[in-house]
Protein backbone atom coordinates (compact mmCIF):
# COMPACT_ATOMS: atom_id res chain seq x y z
CA UNK A 1 0.00 0.00 0.00
CA UNK A 2 1.15 3.54 -0.75
CA UNK A 3 -0.38 6.21 1.44
CA UNK A 4 -0.55 8.74 -1.38
CA UNK A 5 -3.59 6.85 -2.70
CA UNK A 6 -5.24 5.69 0.54
CA UNK A 7 -7.81 8.56 0.48
CA UNK A 8 -8.74 7.59 -3.12
CA UNK A 9 -9.18 3.95 -2.16
CA UNK A 10 -11.34 4.76 0.85
CA UNK A 11 -13.53 7.17 -1.14
CA UNK A 12 -14.06 4.59 -3.88
CA UNK A 13 -14.89 1.82 -1.41
CA UNK A 14 -17.12 3.72 1.05
CA UNK A 15 -17.80 7.32 -0.09
CA UNK A 16 -19.94 8.38 2.86
CA UNK A 17 -18.03 6.45 5.53
CA UNK A 18 -16.46 8.30 8.45
CA UNK A 19 -12.74 9.07 8.15
CA UNK A 20 -11.49 11.86 10.43
CA UNK A 21 -13.21 13.86 13.15
CA UNK A 22 -12.24 16.60 15.58
CA UNK A 23 -14.84 15.25 18.01
CA UNK A 24 -17.50 17.62 16.67
CA UNK A 25 -17.53 17.28 12.88
CA UNK A 26 -16.68 14.36 10.58
CA UNK A 27 -14.83 14.30 7.30
CA UNK A 28 -16.30 11.52 5.19
CA UNK A 29 -14.02 9.55 2.92
CA UNK A 30 -15.09 11.65 -0.08
CA UNK A 31 -14.62 14.90 1.83
CA UNK A 32 -11.20 13.78 3.02
CA UNK A 33 -10.16 13.03 -0.56
CA UNK A 34 -11.40 16.42 -1.76
CA UNK A 35 -9.52 18.19 1.04
CA UNK A 36 -6.36 16.22 0.24
CA UNK A 37 -6.64 17.01 -3.47
CA UNK A 38 -7.17 20.71 -2.72
CA UNK A 39 -4.18 20.91 -0.38
CA UNK A 40 -2.00 18.90 -2.76
CA UNK A 41 -2.84 21.26 -5.60
CA UNK A 42 -2.06 24.24 -3.38
CA UNK A 43 1.31 22.81 -2.31
CA UNK A 44 2.09 22.00 -5.95
CA UNK A 45 1.24 25.58 -6.89
CA UNK A 46 3.68 26.83 -4.25
CA UNK A 47 6.46 24.91 -5.99
CA UNK A 48 6.53 21.90 -3.67
CA UNK A 49 7.38 18.70 -5.52
CA UNK A 50 8.92 15.25 -5.17
CA UNK A 51 11.64 15.11 -2.53
CA UNK A 52 10.81 18.50 -1.04
CA UNK A 53 10.19 18.75 2.70
CA UNK A 54 7.09 20.32 4.24
CA UNK A 55 7.27 21.09 7.99
CA UNK A 56 4.06 20.93 10.03
CA UNK A 57 4.16 22.88 13.30
CA UNK A 58 0.57 22.08 14.25
CA UNK A 59 -1.40 21.00 17.23
CA UNK A 60 -3.50 17.87 16.88
CA UNK A 61 -6.16 18.68 14.29
CA UNK A 62 -7.66 17.10 11.14
CA UNK A 63 -5.65 19.45 8.91
CA UNK A 64 -2.47 17.71 10.02
CA UNK A 65 -3.74 14.44 8.54
CA UNK A 66 -4.98 16.18 5.39
CA UNK A 67 -1.57 17.75 4.86
CA UNK A 68 0.19 14.43 5.44
CA UNK A 69 -1.72 12.84 2.59
CA UNK A 70 -1.47 15.96 0.43
CA UNK A 71 2.32 16.10 0.72
CA UNK A 72 2.65 12.37 0.01
CA UNK A 73 0.33 12.71 -2.99
CA UNK A 74 2.84 15.02 -4.70
CA UNK A 75 5.89 13.04 -3.58
CA UNK A 76 6.94 15.40 -0.78
CA UNK A 77 8.24 14.53 2.68
CA UNK A 78 6.68 15.71 5.96
CA UNK A 79 8.68 16.64 9.03
CA UNK A 80 6.45 17.18 12.09
CA UNK A 81 7.58 19.99 14.40
CA UNK A 82 6.79 20.06 18.10
CA UNK A 83 4.85 23.31 18.72
CA UNK A 84 6.54 23.56 22.13
CA UNK A 85 9.99 24.05 20.59
CA UNK A 86 11.69 27.41 20.89
CA UNK A 87 12.22 29.43 17.69
CA UNK A 88 15.89 28.44 17.79
CA UNK A 89 14.99 24.76 17.95
CA UNK A 90 12.43 25.13 15.15
CA UNK A 91 14.93 26.86 12.88
CA UNK A 92 17.49 24.15 13.58
CA UNK A 93 15.05 21.46 12.43
CA UNK A 94 14.02 23.48 9.38
CA UNK A 95 17.64 24.00 8.38
CA UNK A 96 18.69 20.40 8.93
CA UNK A 97 15.72 19.03 6.98
CA UNK A 98 16.09 21.66 4.23
CA UNK A 99 12.36 22.34 4.54
CA UNK A 100 10.76 24.36 1.75
CA UNK A 101 7.62 25.36 3.67
CA UNK A 102 6.40 25.60 7.28
CA UNK A 103 2.68 25.29 8.08
CA UNK A 104 1.61 26.73 11.44
CA UNK A 105 -1.64 27.19 13.34
CA UNK A 106 -0.67 29.85 15.86
CA UNK A 107 1.24 33.09 16.11
CA UNK A 108 4.53 31.42 15.34
CA UNK A 109 7.77 33.38 15.36
CA UNK A 110 9.26 34.26 11.97
CA UNK A 111 11.04 31.21 10.56
CA UNK A 112 13.89 30.77 8.10
CA UNK A 113 11.51 29.36 5.44
CA UNK A 114 8.22 30.60 3.95
CA UNK A 115 5.31 30.10 6.34
CA UNK A 116 1.68 29.25 5.59
CA UNK A 117 -1.09 29.47 8.18
CA UNK A 118 -3.31 26.44 8.40
CA UNK A 119 -6.41 28.64 8.00
CA UNK A 120 -5.21 29.45 4.48
CA UNK A 121 -5.12 25.81 3.35
CA UNK A 122 -7.44 25.26 0.39
CA UNK A 123 -10.55 23.15 1.02
CA UNK A 124 -11.89 22.63 -2.48
CA UNK A 125 -9.79 21.37 -5.37
CA UNK A 126 -9.54 23.50 -8.49
CA UNK A 127 -8.43 20.41 -10.41
CA UNK A 128 -7.44 16.87 -9.38
CA UNK A 129 -3.78 17.92 -9.31
CA UNK A 130 -0.80 15.75 -10.19
CA UNK A 131 -1.13 12.01 -10.44
CA UNK A 132 -0.36 10.50 -7.00
CA UNK A 133 3.23 9.40 -6.56
CA UNK A 134 3.81 5.74 -5.81
CA UNK A 135 7.54 5.35 -5.12
CA UNK A 136 7.80 3.15 -2.00
CA UNK A 137 11.42 4.22 -1.49
CA UNK A 138 10.50 7.92 -1.24
CA UNK A 139 10.94 9.41 2.23
CA UNK A 140 7.53 9.90 3.80
CA UNK A 141 8.47 11.20 7.26
CA UNK A 142 11.44 12.91 8.85
CA UNK A 143 10.97 12.38 12.59
CA UNK A 144 13.46 14.33 14.69
CA UNK A 145 14.84 12.75 17.81
CA UNK A 146 17.80 13.80 19.93
CA UNK A 147 20.89 11.59 19.98
CA UNK A 148 23.27 10.98 22.83
CA UNK A 149 25.30 13.93 21.58
CA UNK A 150 22.29 16.14 22.18
CA UNK A 151 22.03 17.12 18.51
CA UNK A 152 18.64 16.22 17.00
CA UNK A 153 18.78 13.75 14.12
CA UNK A 154 16.25 13.28 11.35
CA UNK A 155 14.97 9.70 11.21
CA UNK A 156 14.18 8.91 7.57
CA UNK A 157 11.10 6.71 7.22
CA UNK A 158 10.11 5.82 3.67
CA UNK A 159 6.73 4.67 2.40
CA UNK A 160 7.86 1.04 2.54
CA UNK A 161 8.57 1.50 6.27
CA UNK A 162 5.07 2.90 6.86
CA UNK A 163 3.49 0.17 4.75
CA UNK A 164 5.31 -2.56 6.70
CA UNK A 165 4.69 -1.09 10.15
CA UNK A 166 1.00 -0.44 9.64
CA UNK A 167 0.48 -3.92 8.17
CA UNK A 168 2.18 -5.34 11.26
CA UNK A 169 0.02 -3.20 13.53
CA UNK A 170 -3.16 -4.12 11.70
CA UNK A 171 -2.38 -7.81 12.19
CA UNK A 172 -1.11 -7.64 15.77
CA UNK A 173 -3.99 -5.44 16.97
CA UNK A 174 -6.57 -7.43 15.00
CA UNK A 175 -7.84 -4.21 13.49
CA UNK A 176 -10.84 -4.03 11.16
CA UNK A 177 -13.05 -1.45 9.49
CA UNK A 178 -15.18 -1.33 12.64
CA UNK A 179 -12.34 0.13 14.70
CA UNK A 180 -12.24 3.75 15.74
CA UNK A 181 -9.13 5.34 17.19
CA UNK A 182 -9.14 8.16 19.70
CA UNK A 183 -5.96 10.17 19.14
CA UNK A 184 -4.63 11.78 22.31
CA UNK A 185 -0.86 11.58 21.72
CA UNK A 186 0.80 14.43 19.81
CA UNK A 187 1.02 14.10 16.05
CA UNK A 188 4.65 15.23 16.06
CA UNK A 189 5.41 11.77 17.50
CA UNK A 190 5.62 8.75 15.23
CA UNK A 191 3.35 6.85 17.66
CA UNK A 192 0.50 9.30 17.12
CA UNK A 193 0.87 9.18 13.34
CA UNK A 194 1.37 5.44 12.88
CA UNK A 195 -0.65 3.78 15.65
CA UNK A 196 -3.54 6.20 16.07
CA UNK A 197 -4.01 7.45 12.48
CA UNK A 198 -2.44 5.43 9.67
CA UNK A 199 -3.10 1.93 11.00
CA UNK A 200 -6.85 2.35 11.62
CA UNK A 201 -7.30 4.22 8.33
CA UNK A 202 -5.48 1.41 6.52
CA UNK A 203 -7.86 -1.11 8.09
CA UNK A 204 -10.88 0.90 6.90
CA UNK A 205 -11.59 2.35 10.34
CA UNK A 206 -11.91 5.93 11.52
CA UNK A 207 -10.03 8.42 13.72
CA UNK A 208 -11.25 10.96 16.26
CA UNK A 209 -8.68 13.64 17.06
CA UNK A 210 -9.26 14.71 20.65
CA UNK A 211 -8.57 18.02 22.29
CA UNK A 212 -5.56 18.24 24.58
CA UNK A 213 -5.66 15.45 27.16
CA UNK A 214 -7.50 16.34 30.35
CA UNK A 215 -8.08 13.52 32.88
CA UNK A 216 -11.27 15.21 34.13
CA UNK A 217 -12.93 15.20 30.69
CA UNK A 218 -11.28 12.18 29.08
CA UNK A 219 -13.92 9.60 29.87
CA UNK A 220 -16.70 11.95 28.80
CA UNK A 221 -14.98 11.95 25.40
CA UNK A 222 -14.83 8.14 25.48
CA UNK A 223 -18.56 7.98 26.15
CA UNK A 224 -19.29 10.54 23.44
CA UNK A 225 -17.21 9.31 20.48
CA UNK A 226 -17.17 5.57 21.37
CA UNK A 227 -13.64 4.63 20.27
CA UNK A 228 -12.54 1.01 20.15
CA UNK A 229 -8.94 1.82 21.14
CA UNK A 230 -6.47 4.54 21.99
CA UNK A 231 -2.74 4.79 22.61
CA UNK A 232 -1.13 6.67 25.49
CA UNK A 233 1.88 6.85 27.79
CA UNK A 234 2.09 5.57 31.39
CA UNK A 235 1.73 9.10 32.81
CA UNK A 236 -1.75 9.35 31.29
CA UNK A 237 -2.78 5.98 32.68
CA UNK A 238 -1.46 6.98 36.11
CA UNK A 239 -3.59 10.14 36.03
CA UNK A 240 -6.69 8.22 34.99
CA UNK A 241 -6.11 5.51 37.60
CA UNK A 242 -5.92 8.21 40.28
CA UNK A 243 -9.35 9.69 39.50
CA UNK A 244 -11.86 9.69 42.39
CA UNK A 245 -13.66 6.41 43.04
CA UNK A 246 -17.01 7.91 42.01
CA UNK A 247 -15.76 8.22 38.42
CA UNK A 248 -17.35 5.16 36.79
CA UNK A 249 -17.41 5.72 33.01
CA UNK A 250 -19.00 3.60 30.31
CA UNK A 251 -15.99 2.08 28.53
CA UNK A 252 -17.89 -0.71 26.77
CA UNK A 253 -16.79 0.48 23.32
CA UNK A 254 -13.07 0.12 24.10
CA UNK A 255 -11.46 -3.16 23.03
CA UNK A 256 -7.99 -2.24 24.34
CA UNK A 257 -5.55 0.58 24.89
CA UNK A 258 -1.87 0.64 23.99
CA UNK A 259 0.70 1.70 26.58
CA UNK A 260 4.11 2.70 25.28
CA UNK A 261 6.89 5.31 25.01
CA UNK A 262 8.07 4.63 28.57
CA UNK A 263 8.10 1.69 31.01
CA UNK A 264 4.92 1.03 32.99
CA UNK A 265 4.73 -0.97 36.20
CA UNK A 266 2.80 -4.23 36.31
CA UNK A 267 0.90 -2.80 39.27
CA UNK A 268 -0.33 0.18 37.24
CA UNK A 269 -1.45 -2.04 34.37
CA UNK A 270 -3.38 -4.38 36.68
CA UNK A 271 -4.94 -1.54 38.68
CA UNK A 272 -6.10 0.25 35.53
CA UNK A 273 -7.53 -2.87 33.88
CA UNK A 274 -9.37 -3.93 37.02
CA UNK A 275 -10.94 -0.52 37.40
CA UNK A 276 -11.93 0.34 33.84
CA UNK A 277 -12.54 -3.09 32.35
CA UNK A 278 -10.38 -3.15 29.23
CA UNK A 279 -6.82 -4.40 28.73
CA UNK A 280 -3.71 -2.26 28.44
CA UNK A 281 -1.32 -3.70 25.87
CA UNK A 282 2.18 -2.63 26.81
CA UNK A 283 4.49 -2.33 23.83
CA UNK A 284 7.94 -1.10 22.93
CA UNK A 285 9.56 0.62 20.01
CA UNK A 286 11.39 3.67 18.78
CA UNK A 287 11.26 6.14 15.93
CA UNK A 288 14.08 4.37 14.14
CA UNK A 289 11.86 1.29 13.94
CA UNK A 290 8.82 3.23 12.67
CA UNK A 291 7.28 3.12 16.14
CA UNK A 292 6.75 -0.48 17.29
CA UNK A 293 8.92 -3.57 17.76
CA UNK A 294 7.06 -5.60 20.41
CA UNK A 295 3.60 -5.66 21.95
CA UNK A 296 1.52 -7.84 24.25
CA UNK A 297 -1.12 -9.60 22.15
CA UNK A 298 -4.79 -8.62 22.00
CA UNK A 299 -5.73 -12.30 22.03
CA UNK A 300 -3.56 -14.65 24.00
CA UNK A 301 -1.29 -14.28 26.98
CA UNK A 302 -0.47 -10.78 28.18
CA UNK A 303 2.46 -10.68 30.57
CA UNK A 304 2.47 -7.62 32.82
CA UNK A 305 5.97 -6.31 33.35
CA UNK A 306 7.01 -7.30 29.83
CA UNK A 307 6.63 -5.33 26.60
CA UNK A 308 5.38 -8.38 24.74
CA UNK A 309 6.52 -10.28 21.68
CA UNK A 310 7.82 -8.99 18.33
CA UNK A 311 5.31 -7.66 15.82
CA UNK A 312 4.73 -10.13 12.97
CA UNK A 313 7.47 -9.69 10.39
CA UNK A 314 10.11 -8.48 12.85
CA UNK A 315 13.01 -10.31 14.46
CA UNK A 316 14.49 -9.49 17.84
CA UNK A 317 17.71 -10.62 19.48
CA UNK A 318 19.56 -9.98 22.74
CA UNK A 319 23.30 -9.59 22.26
CA UNK A 320 26.36 -9.39 24.48
CA UNK A 321 28.98 -6.65 23.96
CA UNK A 322 30.74 -8.85 21.38
CA UNK A 323 27.61 -9.21 19.29
CA UNK A 324 26.79 -12.79 20.30
CA UNK A 325 23.30 -13.87 21.33
CA UNK A 326 22.94 -14.39 25.06
CA UNK A 327 21.14 -17.24 26.78
CA UNK A 328 17.44 -17.06 27.55
CA UNK A 329 16.82 -14.82 30.56
CA UNK A 330 20.20 -13.08 30.32
CA UNK A 331 20.34 -9.32 29.91
CA UNK A 332 21.93 -7.81 26.84
CA UNK A 333 21.58 -5.22 24.10
CA UNK A 334 18.25 -5.32 22.29
CA UNK A 335 18.50 -5.36 18.48
CA UNK A 336 15.67 -5.65 15.95
CA UNK A 337 15.39 -6.33 12.23
CA UNK A 338 12.55 -5.97 9.74
CA UNK A 339 11.17 -3.90 6.87
CA UNK A 340 10.12 -1.28 9.42
CA UNK A 341 13.72 -0.27 10.23
CA UNK A 342 14.47 3.28 9.12
CA UNK A 343 16.41 4.21 5.99
CA UNK A 344 18.87 6.03 8.24
CA UNK A 345 19.57 9.42 9.78
CA UNK A 346 19.38 12.32 7.34
CA UNK A 347 22.88 13.43 6.35
CA UNK A 348 24.51 11.32 9.07
CA UNK A 349 26.06 8.27 7.45
CA UNK A 350 28.38 7.56 10.39
CA UNK A 351 25.56 7.73 12.94
CA UNK A 352 23.46 5.46 10.73
CA UNK A 353 26.28 2.91 10.39
CA UNK A 354 26.71 2.91 14.16
CA UNK A 355 23.10 1.86 14.85
CA UNK A 356 22.24 -0.29 11.81
CA UNK A 357 24.66 -3.19 11.52
CA UNK A 358 23.99 -5.90 8.90
CA UNK A 359 20.36 -4.83 8.84
CA UNK A 360 19.97 -5.04 12.62
CA UNK A 361 18.94 -1.89 14.49
CA UNK A 362 20.78 -1.38 17.75
CA UNK A 363 18.13 0.12 19.99
CA UNK A 364 20.42 1.22 22.80
CA UNK A 365 18.15 -0.56 25.30
CA UNK A 366 18.97 -3.47 27.58
CA UNK A 367 16.65 -6.38 28.27
CA UNK A 368 16.05 -10.12 28.20
CA UNK A 369 13.68 -12.67 26.68
CA UNK A 370 11.74 -15.34 28.56
CA UNK A 371 11.00 -18.86 27.35
CA UNK A 372 7.96 -17.64 25.38
CA UNK A 373 9.84 -14.83 23.65
CA UNK A 374 8.41 -11.98 25.73
CA UNK A 375 10.79 -9.04 26.14
CA UNK A 376 11.51 -7.40 29.49
CA UNK A 377 13.44 -4.13 29.49
CA UNK A 378 15.76 -3.50 32.41
CA UNK A 379 17.48 -0.27 31.46
CA UNK A 380 18.88 1.92 28.75
CA UNK A 381 22.42 1.93 27.54
CA UNK A 382 21.86 5.53 26.55
CA UNK A 383 21.26 8.16 29.17
CA UNK A 384 17.87 9.13 27.81
CA UNK A 385 15.32 10.50 30.26
CA UNK A 386 11.65 9.78 29.55
CA UNK A 387 9.33 12.36 31.08
CA UNK A 388 5.67 11.66 30.41
CA UNK A 389 6.55 9.88 27.20
CA UNK A 390 8.86 12.67 25.98
CA UNK A 391 12.42 11.61 25.22
CA UNK A 392 15.00 13.93 26.77
CA UNK A 393 18.74 13.64 26.34
CA UNK A 394 20.99 15.12 29.06
CA UNK A 395 23.72 16.41 26.74
CA UNK A 396 21.49 19.06 25.18
CA UNK A 397 20.53 20.42 28.61
CA UNK A 398 24.09 20.17 29.90
CA UNK A 399 25.33 22.24 26.96
CA UNK A 400 22.80 24.97 27.75
CA UNK A 401 23.76 25.02 31.44
CA UNK A 402 27.47 25.02 30.65
CA UNK A 403 26.93 28.01 28.38
CA UNK A 404 26.36 30.17 31.44
CA UNK A 405 29.68 31.97 32.14
CA UNK A 406 29.67 31.13 35.85
CA UNK A 407 29.22 27.38 35.24
CA UNK A 408 32.29 25.20 34.93
CA UNK A 409 30.58 21.84 34.42
CA UNK A 410 27.06 20.49 34.38
CA UNK A 411 25.48 17.06 34.69
CA UNK A 412 21.85 16.11 34.12
CA UNK A 413 20.10 12.93 35.23
CA UNK A 414 16.59 11.54 35.37
CA UNK A 415 15.01 10.98 38.77
CA UNK A 416 11.97 8.71 39.27
CA UNK A 417 8.68 10.56 39.65
CA UNK A 418 5.25 9.01 40.37
CA UNK A 419 3.43 11.24 37.87
CA UNK A 420 5.86 11.81 35.02
CA UNK A 421 7.89 8.61 35.24
CA UNK A 422 11.08 10.66 35.40
CA UNK A 423 11.93 14.31 35.92
CA UNK A 424 15.03 16.23 34.95
CA UNK A 425 17.47 17.14 37.73
CA UNK A 426 20.64 19.12 37.09
CA UNK A 427 23.92 19.54 38.97
CA UNK A 428 26.26 22.41 38.24
CA UNK A 429 29.75 23.30 39.42
CA UNK A 430 30.79 26.98 39.53
CA UNK A 431 33.92 28.27 37.94
CA UNK A 432 36.64 29.16 40.47
CA UNK A 433 35.90 32.53 42.00
CA UNK A 434 32.39 32.66 40.50
CA UNK A 435 28.93 32.43 42.03
CA UNK A 436 26.09 30.85 40.08
CA UNK A 437 22.91 32.92 39.88
CA UNK A 438 20.21 30.23 39.79
CA UNK A 439 17.51 32.61 38.60
CA UNK A 440 19.69 33.66 35.69
CA UNK A 441 20.41 30.01 34.93
CA UNK A 442 16.68 29.22 34.88
CA UNK A 443 16.07 32.11 32.51
CA UNK A 444 18.74 30.73 30.19
CA UNK A 445 17.03 27.34 30.21
CA UNK A 446 13.67 28.99 29.44
CA UNK A 447 15.22 30.72 26.44
CA UNK A 448 16.99 27.71 24.96
CA UNK A 449 14.94 24.68 26.04
CA UNK A 450 11.35 23.55 25.63
CA UNK A 451 9.47 23.50 28.91
CA UNK A 452 9.49 19.72 29.27
CA UNK A 453 13.30 19.63 28.96
CA UNK A 454 13.98 22.20 31.69
CA UNK A 455 15.38 20.91 35.00
CA UNK A 456 12.87 20.56 37.80
CA UNK A 457 15.68 21.19 40.26
CA UNK A 458 19.18 22.62 39.87
CA UNK A 459 21.75 21.80 42.55
CA UNK A 460 25.02 23.68 42.95
CA UNK A 461 27.96 21.51 44.02
CA UNK A 462 31.48 22.61 44.86
CA UNK A 463 32.71 19.80 42.61
CA UNK A 464 30.98 17.21 40.47
CA UNK A 465 32.01 13.61 41.26
CA UNK A 466 34.38 11.98 38.76
CA UNK A 467 35.26 8.40 37.99
CA UNK A 468 38.73 6.94 37.63
CA UNK A 469 39.19 8.23 34.09
CA UNK A 470 38.04 11.73 34.92
CA UNK A 471 34.47 11.54 33.57
CA UNK A 472 31.54 12.84 35.59
CA UNK A 473 30.17 9.97 37.66
CA UNK A 474 26.41 10.14 37.18
CA UNK A 475 25.91 6.95 39.14
CA UNK A 476 27.31 8.75 42.16
CA UNK A 477 24.96 11.68 41.51
CA UNK A 478 21.96 9.36 41.46
CA UNK A 479 22.93 8.10 44.87
CA UNK A 480 23.33 11.61 46.28
CA UNK A 481 20.61 13.01 48.55
CA UNK A 482 20.64 16.77 48.29
CA UNK A 483 19.54 18.80 51.29
CA UNK A 484 18.62 21.76 49.13
CA UNK A 485 18.12 22.82 45.56
CA UNK A 486 16.46 25.37 43.42
CA UNK A 487 13.11 24.30 41.95
CA UNK A 488 12.85 25.40 38.36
Amino acid sequence: MHYSTLPDNRAARDPDGHAISDGRHWLTNVTLLERVQAAAGQLHGLGIGPGDVVALELRNRPEFVVLLFAAWRIGATVTPVNPALTPTEVDRQLADSDARLLVVDGDAAPAIVPTLHVSDIAHEPVDPGPKPHSDQSAIALLIYTSGTTGTPKGVMLDHANLDAMTAMGEAALEMTATDRSLLILPLFHVNGIVVSVLTPLRAGGSVVIADRFNPRTFFATIESVRPTFFSAVPTIYSMLAALPDEVKPDTSSVRFAVCGAAPASAELLARFENRYGFPLLEGYGLSEGTCGSTINPVSGVRKAGTVGIPFPGQELRILDPDGNEVAQGENGDVVVRGPNVMRGYLGRADDTAAVIVNGWLRTGDVGHLDADGYLSLVGRSKEMIIRGGENIYPKEIEDVLAGEPAVLEAAVIGVPDPTWGEIVVAYVQPRPGSTIDLQQLEERCATHLSKYKRPKTIHVLDALPKNAVGKIDKKALRGTRMPSGQPA
